[in-house]
């Protein structure tokens, strides 16, 4: 997937939306595979069940912290990693998601600008 470069025109909106779409699937892939491993690793490392597990990861990945306290170190151990990770992916899937609208701000404030040095 090409984006657009500083000397060429700026992409048909159509093949925005595209672009835009394409970028939030991949988002939500991201999220879903950091909830699996939250998912699991809480039902494994702290034996919750599977609905304190997803409240719990979802929690944590959205960085609202933790709603249940870890009993034994194992399990505290597990959610120290997993907020560092959060933490990470959190702010990354953020710049994925919001990249190509940036991109398109970005690029059509300098298509402007060139075409009015030009002038």
């Amino acid at each position: 997937m090409k984006l657009e470069r500083k000397g060429h025109r700026v992409a048909p909106f159509q093949k925005f939306l595209k672009r835009v779409l394409r970028y939030s699937m991949f988002s939500i892939l991201l999220i879903a595979f950091s909830l699996t491993i939250g998912i699991l690793g809480y039902q494994h490392f702290a034996g919750l069940k599977m609905i304190d597990s997803f409240y719990m990861s979802s929690m944590i990945l959205i960085g609202m912290g933790p709603v249940t306290e870890m009993k034994d170190d194992i399990s505290k151990l597990f959610s120290s990693f997993y907020a560092l990770y959060s933490g990470v992916a959190f702010l990354s899937i953020t710049a994925v998601f919001f990249a190509p609208i940036i991109h398109r701000i970005l690029h059509i404030l300098q298509v402007e600008r060139d075409e009015d040095d030009l002038n």
